[in-house]
């Protein structure tokens, strides 16, 4: 089986766990070449809410690109991908990818997957949101982005933050056609007691 690149971008906003997890969840997974990004403003971020170091995140990943290199390879059209995750994803880069802006590489790389109709998911992370807000959600999914604001499902009866990073997460990656392990599914894994 050939090896599947995926991008994984990480912008500004909270939630700098949801990347790192995203590339915890890919790690394990065969036949499949994450491709890391991280923004300046996430970097600052990681520091605020995570004990990781910068190096600790980057091991996490096949190749990391730095955001300035605008020449990268996941810059180009031509270098085949499933798509990108970005997660979170802040305003700012939401702004961007709604209006086709490519100031740095996770904006240019978000563009390409988007102009070669690959699946871009963006965890958007804010809240409350303003008419402009809603306005890029509204641009980015006409072009074929998918918003996927990290929501936990309380059914799981979710015991930590962890469980709830780890669903959003997972659900994200559904989203790529990837089948996370022990993650419990509507349906199928979950035998809930509803008393009336």
């Amino acid at each position: 089986m050939n090896t599947q690149r995926m991008i994984i971008g990480i912008s500004g906003a909270t939630g700098f766990l949801y990347g790192v997890r995203a590339l915890e969840l890919l790690k394990p997974l065969p036949h499949i070449e994450t491709h890391l990004v991280v923004s300046k403003a996430a970097q600052l971020t990681r520091q605020q809410e995570t004990l990781f170091s910068k190096e600790d995140i980057e091991s996490l990943a096949d190749v990391v690109h730095p955001v300035q290199n605008i020449g990268a390879a996941i810059a180009s059209g031509s270098f085949k991908t499933m798509g990108m995750l970005i997660a979170p994803c802040s305003m700012n880069t939401l702004a961007s990818v709604a209006n086709g802006l490519s100031d740095n590489l996770l904006a240019r790389a978000a563009d390409v997957v988007l102009k070669e109709r690959r699946t871009l998911v963006l965890m958007t992370r804010e809240s409350p949101l303003h008419l402009g807000h809603l306005r890029n959600m509204q641009l980015a999914t006409e072009m074929g982005a998918i918003i996927c604001p990290p929501v936990p499902a309380m059914y799981q009866q979710i015991q930590s933050v962890d469980d709830m990073v780890t669903y959003s997460v997972a659900r994200a990656l559904d989203l790529f056609g990837f089948d996370i392990p022990n993650i419990p599914r509507w349906g199928e894994q979950l035998h809930l007691n509803i008393s009336k």
